[in-house]
This record gives structure tokens, sequence and C-alpha cells, in this order.
């Protein structure tokens, strides 16, 4: 059968193999005592074909039927990952999803461990209410629960009931989690000195964050992040403030915000220290998807702030290595126009006609906290806040990306929301509009 089509869906739903469904029992025992100490209510994940249109050659052509035929790239020899497992629903969940711009494409293992870095700030910070981030540095409660642990005297049926004994807000902790990632985005001063202010991108606000230091972190957290839409958001104008004074400095250093410039956000693994093969692949799909944007005109580079294109960043570690290459696409609502197009009904020759500024009027009063401004629905830029800017509407992360693959993924990810092998490669993600996500 071949992928894309149409009748993927019609056949047998394919079961875990033996070793993932084992893990997956586990893994089902520990949330529900999990949610038995915390009064959680089961989630009920959608159908991966109810979270995203997968693509049909009757509705989309007999190009998604097949991976790109011009591609001649492939990954090194002895590049294998792992097949069998089924992929989709298994990701955790989070709320907010923070890029920091470190001009590097490689960190330490745990990049809360780049010393002096903005990463490791979030870590020691006090965590977001709408978006907790869930460090792996134990807490000092976790660190004197396990000196404890460690006593002679300490009785083994307290270990069960410490797993189980979470505080009364666990459930908001397992359901409001920020993702924390470094990346290759190019600082303002274009070094990796984690002395100097640097940017970050906050998802799905597409909101851009400048001048940030350690030391702003506690600010970005309380006034920016707290306030900002998150996965589970309706799509809503966001009234962020443009500008924050930074505490005990001069006012010529605070904090500005403005929108991404960009309709869609490519997010690769490139972190080699956790995993050689990240460190591999990275290049070549940034190569491969840049062949397809460019005649488009959609195409970024780094440092190319023209409104209405795809920017492609490598982020760190972001779980599934072995299903390597890991990549994560937000899109803003019906980014480039077309998401509505059946390319099958197209005229032979015809071309899609990707539209690079799309902006919808507000239905709502927008108000910039900063400026105290409202305006009935006719957000602009002047007062920091467009009116299309309602931020991304969907994130779908996907696995098992071959260069073969890029092709396919402009075509109808990118430009259309849409997932071509839905059974072998979507992990996850979330769609805003639906009021959905995989967790």
């Amino acid at each position: 059968m071949t992928a894309g089509s149409s009748s993927a869906s019609q056949q047998p739903q394919r079961q875990p193999p033996l070793k993932q469904k084992m893990a997956l029992g586990f893994k089902s025992l520990f949330g529900s005592a999990r949610r038995f100490a915390t009064g959680e209510e089961p989630s009920t994940v959608p159908d991966l074909t109810e979270l995203f249109p997968p693509t049909d050659a009757a509705v989309d052509g007999e190009d998604c039927t097949h991976d790109c035929e011009s591609c001649h790239v492939s990954y090194p020899r002895g590049f294998k990952v792992e097949e069998s497992d089924l992929l989709y629903g298994h990701v955790k969940g989070w709320s907010t999803h923070v890029i920091v711009a470190t001009g590097k494409s490689d960190w330490v293992r745990d990049v809360e461990d780049e010393k002096g870095s903005v990463m490791e700030a979030f870590g020691d910070a006090t965590k977001p209410t709408n978006g907790n981030h869930t460090s792996r540095r134990p807490s000092s409660r976790r660190g004197e629960f396990m000196a404890r642990r460690n006593a002679p005297d300490f009785p083994r049926c307290r270990r069960v009931v410490s797993f189980i004994d979470r505080p009364a807000n666990r459930r908001d902790l397992v359901k409001q989690r920020l993702m924390l990632s470094a990346s290759n985005m190019p600082t303002p001063s274009h070094t990796s000195d984690y002395s100097e202010p640097t940017t970050a991108i906050i998802l799905p606000a597409f909101t851009v964050i400048e001048n940030i230091t350690p030391a702003a972190v506690p600010l970005l957290i309380s006034e920016y992040i707290n306030h900002a839409p998150t996965s589970k958001s309706p799509l809503e104008p966001i009234t962020l403030p443009r500008s924050l004074p930074l505490p005990n400095l001069p006012d010529a250093q605070q904090l500005l915000a403005r929108p991404s410039p960009h309709r869609a956000l490519i997010l690769l693994c490139s972190h080699k220290t956790r995993d050689a093969r990240c460190g591999q692949s990275a290049p070549i799909l940034r190569k491969e998807l840049e062949r397809h944007l460019r005649p488009l005109g959609l195409f970024r580079d780094l440092d190319d702030e023209r409104p209405g294109g795809v920017g492609i960043y490598f982020i760190n570690h972001v779980g599934g290595h072995k299903y390597s290459a890991n990549m994560m696409v937000y899109r803003r609502p019906d980014a480039f126009g077309v998401d509505a197009v059946e390319r099958a009904k197209l005229a032979p020759n015809e071309e899609l006609q990707v539209k690079k500024d799309v902006r919808k009027k507000t239905e709502t009063p927008v108000v910039n906290e900063a400026e105290g401004v409202t305006n009935g629905g006719e957000a602009t830029e002047e007062n920091g806040v467009r009116d299309d800017d309602i931020g991304a509407g969907q994130c779908i992360w996907l696995a098992r990306i071959r260069p073969a693959d890029c092709e396919n993924i402009v075509k109808y990810t990118v430009l259309q929301g849409k997932v071509v092998k839905p059974d072998s490669q979507l992990r996850g993600g979330f769609d805003r509009g639906k009021g959905l996500m995989s967790w």
C-alpha cells in the first residue's frame, strides 16, 4: 500500500511489538497510580487521522503516494533507527515551548547544565503557571527525600507511599509542561557567549522576546510566558506587552517583544552529544528542505527576517532519538492560504498559489497591556499586535524522517497541515483550532 493513500486507514490497526507493549503496560500502571493519587481524569487521545488530516491521492494528487524522486542524498552508511514501534500518542504533552538562541548546534547532555546560560536560569527559576517546566534537576524536597531513603533505617514501605504522595497541584504539573529547547538561532551579538543578551521564541505564541539574560528569566516567565497562549488555548488575539524594563537596570535594557515574521517553523534535533544520528541528520534535512522551499520563495535563512516564510532551526534533545530524525512543524492557522486546496482538482501544469502574508481581522478588541491601547479589532504593527497575531494553530511532531520525505513534508505538511505517513511517522502534536492534542 502506498504511503498517504486513503485506503491506508482501512487496514487493520497495527499492534505494538511485544517489547513496546510491555513498556506501555508499565507506563499505564504508573499513570493509573498517579491519577489515583491526584484525582486527575484520564485523557482521551484522538485518532491520528482526527488530529491531522492524512493525505489522500483522490484529494491531494498522486504525488502524495511516493517519495521524492529527485532526492539523491541519503544518511551515512550504518544510520539505523527503530522501525517497528508505534509512534502516535506516546509523547509527553507540553503547554508552552521556549526556543532559546545560542548560536550553537550542539550542547552538553542537559542544556540546563550550560553554565551561565538562559537555559540554566530556567532550571533555577520559579516554574511557570501556564506551562510548568519539568526540570531534570532534583528539587530540594526530592533531594531531602533521597537522602532519607538511603538511610539504613528508612522503611521500605515508605518508598511506595512517597511515589504516590504527590502535591495537590500535581495534576497541573502533568497537564501544563513547558518544553525548553536550546537552538542554533543566532544571538544578537552573533557569538555563543552566554554573558551577552540573547533572544527566544515563545510557542505557540509565535512571539520573539529580545534582550534576555539569565537575570531576566524570572520576568520573562511572570510577564510573558505566564500570559502567553498554550497548546490548549483557543485561537484568540495575543495581548503581550511590547516591552518591559528590567529591574535595577537602565531603561535601555529591557525585554522587547514582537511577533515572529515566519508563517511556519521547522525544528530539527541536532543534539550530537545525545545521539550521533541527530548530528548527522539535521544538516542533511535542512539542505533538502531548503531545496524545496526556495523555489516557493519561502525559505528563510537563520538571520532572514522577511515576513511570510519558513524558518528552520536546530534544537537539542526532544526525546525519541531511536526514531531519528525528529522534526516538529509549528504552523500558523492556514499558514499559506492553501489548507483547503484540493491539489487533485488543479488543472494540468497549474501551480498551487501560495500566499506569503495571510492575515485575518480579529473579531474581538485587542488590548496592548504595555501602552494601555485598545483597538476595536483592527490590530496593527504600530501598537505591537498584528491583526493575525494569534500564534501557531498546530504543531505536528514527526519522526523517522529521511531526506526523501522532505518534498512531501513541504508540499503537504508545511503548506497544508497534512501528514503523509501518519502510521509510521506521526508522533503527536496539537491543533488549537480543533481543541485536540495527542496526550
